[in-house]
């Protein structure tokens, strides 16, 4: 049994989904992973972790555009607002979505769906760097 750690750093510009997919697989293959479990972790309150549709973009506008008629960006319906307008809805929309998925791993692949891809799911408006922590536990 063994277990690693890597942190994945992703600079964002604005709301949007950002895929980290080929990252983690690059890693996973760079590490000789066999069989186990990735737990990824973003250590960040207003952003999130998804697993989506990587094959038709219009999937992402749709998320976005959903959250954002979800969760609109209005001072006047927060409380919490030291940061601007987007302060309290990424509070709120990370808090809907993950901050933790965990995967298998299985004969050195990660297991995902055909269409399936990893995402940074940015609920901010300015850029920010984004850590997300990758632990990987198996043989």
């Amino acid at each position: 049994m063994k277990q690693d750690f890597y942190k994945l750093e992703i600079k964002t510009n604005g709301q949007m989904l950002y895929e980290f997919t080929k990252d983690t697989v690059q890693w996973i293959k760079k590490k000789k992973f066999n069989n186990g479990l990735l737990n990824l972790s973003i250590q960040h309150t207003s952003a999130s972790l998804i697993v989506q549709e990587n094959a038709d973009p219009n999937v992402q506008t749709d998320l976005l555009n959903y959250f954002n008629k979800l969760v609109p960006m209005e001072k006047k319906l927060y409380v919490h607002s030291s940061e601007g307008k987007d302060d309290m809805p990424a509070h709120i929309k990370s808090a809907l979505t993950n901050n933790q998925i965990s995967l298998s791993i299985k004969n050195y692949q990660l297991i995902l769906g055909t269409w399936q891809g990893l995402y940074l799911f940015e609920h901010r408006i300015d850029p920010h760097k984004r850590q997300i922590l990758h632990h990987y536990l198996g043989d």
